[in-house]
Parts: structure tokens; C-alpha cells; sequence
């Protein structure tokens, strides 16, 4: 059976537990979060300011939805309202709603956002749960549900989508993780065709866990060198790129919203 617990600030998950052990990283070495939630914006935007609607914001790497806290309106299920604060970095009214659900051996964390303004919103949206796993070990890789023959790796560059590409480092189907895999930051893909991704121990022969993220344009991989974690992201959009406008109605992806409409999306993970 799983059990979870969550906190109001940052709407974050800080325990996943099946039969009693923890799955979610809990240290504060390496890295001081554990499942943040990536709203207005994914990654980093150029030189941390975007225009919109000709006026310049400024925003902080994965945006503020994280570092803010939430209202809980019932066990797992909380609220974020748009507030002077938020307009000062992000120019719309906006509800989002976060929820956990479990069922047996299987979370669900749902995300909606509501545009509460009167012009069209844009924004991105994006998870980030850190799994602990010690792939350092060369024991572990992460295996694609589908056959990936356009899979397509970006590269980053300060932080920002290169307009280089990565090199491909699929190996049958399967991301083997090795203890410089994070050398170079984040692993991001698109054009993915699978919808689940496997965290497989090839020296145990066994799953750690199944995570569905359908529907989402991107996934990313990350954790630090030598840490004992690992994030699977899924993402809507991602980091500005080296060239980008500046706009953020520009950037790849964008999620648009009209006024009163909702936007939801949900990713699921099975643990063994």
C-alpha cells in the first residue's frame, strides 16, 4: 500500500512510501527540494525577464508556483490564487489547482489551471519528482515504452535550449544512467512517442517504478553528480532557447488559455 504526505508550501509531496519504504528523496544534501511544481514557466528564461504584452516581467528559474504557499482545501488537494505578488512577476488572474491521489500502489498528481483574467493566458506547467535511486552505481536505466526512432535530445547552454543538439544516448530503447550522466545538466527529449517510461534495475532485474506521463510534449531527467536521486520531468514546454525573442507568447509550446477556460493535465506513477 502507498502513503504519501504533502506540505502547503509548494503544494509539494515530501514522503512516498510503499509497504513502509520511502521512494522520494528526503535529504537536503545535494538538492533541498523534492517534488516542485513548475508554474508560470519550465526552465529558465533568457536573462530572467520576458515581455509580455509589451511589458517586461522578471522570473526566476522554473517559475514562483514552488517557493509560494498554498491553500489546502482538503487532505492532498490544494489551491494557488494569482495575488499582488504574482502580478508583479506574472501579468494574469489564475487559479491552479493541485491534487494526490492514491490508489493501491499508484499515484496520481493532477494539475489544472483556470484563467480567472479577461485577456488570453499564456503559461507553461511541469513536474519534477525526485526518486531515490543511486545510479551512480551504473545499475540503472530508464526504458521507453515505445520503439523512440525520432526521439530528439536538446542541448542546454546556461540554462538555455542550445541550438545544437544533444547526442543521442538511447541504447536499446533504454537510457542507461552512469555517474556522469548529469555531467552536462538535464537530460530533455522531445518528439517521444512512448507515454510511459520504466526505472528499471538491470542488476536485480526488477522495476522501481512506471511512470505515465501521456500527453506531455517533453520529458526531462536530472539529478547531481553522486546524488542519491533521480527526477523524471514531465513537461508542457521548456527553458527559453539561446536565440529566443524575448516574448513569451513565442516560446515553444506555450500553453494558451482564453478567459474562464481550464487546462489539466495529470501524470501517474506505479511503484513495485
Amino acid at each position: 500500500m502507498l502513503e504519501i504526505k504533502t506540505k502547503k508550501s509548494g503544494a509539494e509531496l515530501t514522503s512516498i512510501k510503499l509497504n513502509g519504504k520511502e521512494k522520494l528523496h528526503q535529504g537536503k544534501e545535494f538538492w533541498n527540494r523534492q517534488a516542485p511544481i513548475l508554474f508560470p514557466i519550465v526552465g529558465q528564461i533568457k536573462e530572467g525577464k520576458t515581455i509580455i504584452n509589451g511589458k517586461t516581467y522578471m522570473m526566476g528559474q522554473h517559475g514562483f508556483a514552488r517557493d509560494m504557499e498554498f491553500e489546502e482545501i482538503e487532505k492532498n488537494r490544494y489551491l494557488l490564487k494569482s495575488s499582488k505578488e504574482t502580478l508583479e512577476k506574472f501579468p494574469f488572474n489564475f487559479e491552479l489547482y493541485v491534487e494526490y491521489e492514491v490508489n493501491e500502489n499508484e499515484l496520481t498528481t493532477k494539475y489544472k489551471v483556470i484563467n480567472k483574467d479577461e485577456k488570453q493566458m499564456q503559461f507553461g506547467i511541469g513536474g519534477h519528482p525526485a526518486f531515490l535511486c543511486n545510479y551512480s552505481t551504473g545499475d540503472f536505466q530508464i526504458h521507453f515504452n515505445q520503439t523512440e526512432d525520432k526521439l530528439e535530445f536538446l542541448q542546454l547552454e546556461n540554462g538555455l535550449i542550445s541550438c545544437k543538439k544533444a547526442p543521442n544516448i538511447l541504447e536499446e530503447n533504454s537510457i542507461n544512467l552512469e555517474a556522469d550522466t548529469f555531467k552536462n545538466d538535464a537530460i530533455i527529449m522531445k518528439n517521444i512517442k512512448s507515454n510511459k517510461v520504466t526505472l528499471y534495475n538491470k542488476k536485480e532485474n526488477k522495476k522501481i517504478l512506471e511512470f505515465d506521463f501521456t500527453g506531455f510534449p517533453y520529458l526531462a531527467l536530472w539529478s547531481k553528480i553522486g546524488a542519491p536521486f533521480v527526477c523524471i520531468e514531465p513537461w508542457y514546454n521548456t527553458a527559453d532557447k539561446v536565440d529566443s525573442t524575448g516574448r513569451f507568447e513565442d516560446k515553444e509550446n506555450i500553453l494558451k488559455l482564453e478567459p474562464e477556460k481550464k487546462f489539466e493535465c495529470k501524470y501517474k506513477i506505479k511503484f513495485f
